[in-house]
């Protein structure tokens, strides 16, 4: 089964473009069971990052990797508040999947 892995962030005011453009060039960056994602505005300066994995493993082996992104982008995130930081992550092995509609 494949996993995922989700991520909250919320943007400094003003810098929502720049955090588009750095999610845009750091994400691009290949990761060995990576099967794709995508980075969503859920709100005023809030967005999701959503990403499908081959498995859990490949999560756990690439986090090195995604602190690095997160790095990059880091200037341009709020504190979430409640001890959290300045994202809220969470991951894990699938235990439904859904096909797509044809």
């Amino acid at each position: 089964m494949t996993a995922y892995n989700s991520v909250r962030f919320r943007v400094k005011p003003g810098k929502d473009q720049a955090f588009i453009d750095s999610q845009r060039r750091t994400m691009a960056q290949p990761m060995k069971g990576f099967l794709g994602g995508g980075l969503i505005k859920t709100g005023d300066r809030t967005y999701c990052f959503i990403g499908q994995w081959k498995s859990f493993d490949d999560i756990v082996a690439a986090r090195p990797a995604m602190i690095a992104i997160l790095d990059d982008a880091r200037p341009l995130l709020e504190d979430l508040g409640d001890g959290l930081g300045v994202t809220d992550p969470v991951s894990g092995s699938t235990v439904v999947e859904v096909p797509a509609s044809p």
